[in-house]
């Protein structure tokens, strides 16, 4: 998602030193025309140097796409001693948002900026341009708009509020994405165990033509029905990454009714017990087959 990014970047004219882990993305994104580095201290030091030319006087900017928990603070740990006050760190993955409420408190004391970028479309969307959720300062966002502007699709971000705002917005979204996929993934199984031989693509088809539910997530299991009428590939057990957890447990600590993301949650969670001859095999399939259509999630068989 990360290297997709920084590609759709350089098409929108913006300047970037990326460096990743693996060689392979720096590789592809360098040929796109990044400059590449090897090593975090690297990155450091030529942003540094780019930002002296310009004499912006802003300090730089880091944008992280990690996964969330450990190793976002690993690398946030390796770049405070780096970084000077003043320069801004941009965390866009899936974060907690009370994992970035304390990220904002420890960077705060170090005299470093801080922002959260809640990011959806997967890595297609990024590839052509994200979905933008931001939190952090009013200061901060009118300087990082220029790179939030590039980086999403037109007039798809929004400045929600101070830092934790952008991940706390993602964080329900991707809950309400789980009840949508499960009532989705309900209906094809009800279809599928009918009395009716349905052409499950022909009804996605017709569904995303007009109909009240047409959306991305039905084009999506459209195209996984397409390439594998029966999912049979794909396992019956739902892979998931905590934000639906993280939006249950946050709408218990508010007080408020949440029962479809909950069980939509739950769903996920007992999902492994699912055989392949249950009558839920199918619901299970198609909900993995959506998550592997925008972010390469499905669990396939072993």
């Amino acid at each position: 998602m990360g290297k997709n990014m920084v590609l759709h970047l350089l098409e929108q004219g913006i300047e970037v030193v990326a460096w990743n882990r693996s060689p392979e993305p720096r590789e592809e994104v360098k040929k796109a025309g990044a400059e590449t580095v090897e090593s975090v201290e690297e990155l450091v030091e030529k942003l540094r140097d780019k930002e002296t030319k310009r004499q912006s006087g802003e300090g730089i900017i880091v944008w992280l796409m990690l996964p969330a928990g450990e190793t976002t603070d690993e690398f946030i740990d390796k770049l405070v001693p780096l970084l000077d006050k003043g320069d801004l760190i941009v965390d866009g993955a899936n974060s907690f948002y009370k994992d970035t409420l304390r990220r904002s408190e420890r960077l705060k004391r170090e005299g470093i900026e801080f922002m959260d970028i809640g990011v959806s479309g997967g890595p297609g969307g990024a590839r052509i341009g994200a979905c933008l959720m931001i939190g952090g300062s009013e200061h901060n966002y009118e300087r990082a708009l220029e790179v939030v502007k590039a980086a999403s699709s037109p007039d798809a971000y929004g400045h929600f509020g101070p830092v934790g705002a952008g991940h706390f917005a993602k964080m329900v979204h991707n809950g309400i994405e789980y009840g949508m996929m499960e009532a989705l993934a309900e209906g094809v199984n009800i279809m599928d165990k009918s009395q009716f031989d349905f052409n499950m693509s022909e009804v996605l088809r017709v569904y995303n033509n007009g109909s009240v539910i047409e959306s991305r997530l039905v084009g999506w299991l459209l195209n996984a029905i397409k390439e594998d009428p029966k999912l049979s590939d794909i396992a019956t057990k739902i892979g998931s990454t905590g934000e639906g957890e993280w939006t249950a447990k946050t709408a218990d600590e508010l007080e408020v009714d949440a029962r479809v993301i909950k069980d939509s949650y739950m769903v996920r969670q007992e999902s492994e017990r699912v055989k392949e001859s249950d009558k839920d095999a199918f619901r299970n399939k198609a909900v993995s087959a959506m998550r592997g259509q925008f972010g390469q999630h499905a669990v396939k068989k072993s």
